[in-house]
């Protein structure tokens, strides 16, 4: 998380909110996109990954995800299993996540690197959200085939990404900061034919619209 007082630039300056309907008026996807307060990723090595998960687990209350791709919903934010001895929490708590865990998740045991500065948001909807996105990903969006909450580590013209799909027609795409301009711009450009509607966060993680029930929220309450 960024020092007190400083702020990060938002990639996404240059993009215009607004409307654009398609030729009969519609409007097939709306897309936001904005910065996000924390990213910290954790990391260990093949033979200490019970211990990795253990500490992580107990640090945080809950049972982290058990397998790549797999996510579970904290307070403000998404604890992803994003490899087999890696995970990544993204979280927009004003606490400084990776400090807090450092006291818990010793140096034997993980490694922990803050990406705050790195990772931005882009959040993808609408009824046409799915057409949009077989543009750019070789993936397959049957729900069948990528489920609810879970993650695909993907990517489109050589540049890399994260898909979360939270609902069947929304998606959460977490792309690198470098980037998130021009991925922005290829995602409006593919949604055009449908009609877009585009809101932009220039603030600093400020954003993180989400839409969870109470069943899916747990709380992270990590000791001071």
């Amino acid at each position: 998380m960024s020092p007190a007082g400083v702020m990060h630039r938002s990639p996404f300056v240059g993009h215009t909110p607004g409307e654009r309907p398609a030729r009969n008026g519609q409007i097939g996807v709306r897309l936001s996109a904005g910065t996000i307060s924390s990213v910290a990723l954790i990391t260990t090595w093949p033979k200490n990954i019970d211990a990795l998960s253990n500490a992580l687990g107990a640090a945080m209350g809950l049972a982290v995800p058990a397998r790549t791709g797999d996510t579970v919903h904290v307070e403000r934010g998404l604890l992803v299993r994003t490899g087999p001895e890696e995970f990544m929490l993204l979280s927009q708590q004003s606490t400084d996540m990776v400090k807090r865990l450092r006291q818990h998740i010793a140096a034997d045991i993980g490694s922990l690197t803050d990406l705050s500065h790195a990772r931005c948001l882009i959040r993808i909807e609408g009824d046409k959200c799915r057409d949009t996105l077989s543009k750019l990903f070789a993936l397959d969006f049957r729900e069948q085939q990528f489920p609810l909450d879970q993650v695909r580590l993907t990517g489109h013209h050589h540049v890399a990404c994260m898909l979360h799909r939270r609902e069947l027609d929304c998606f959460d795409i977490y792309v690198f900061s470098t980037y998130a301009f021009d991925q922005l711009s290829t995602l409006i450009d593919a949604a055009l034919e449908y009609g877009i509607a585009l809101s932009v966060s220039h603030g600093n993680g400020d954003f993180w619209p989400l839409r969870l029930s109470a069943s899916q929220v747990r709380e992270v309450n990590l000791p001071p």
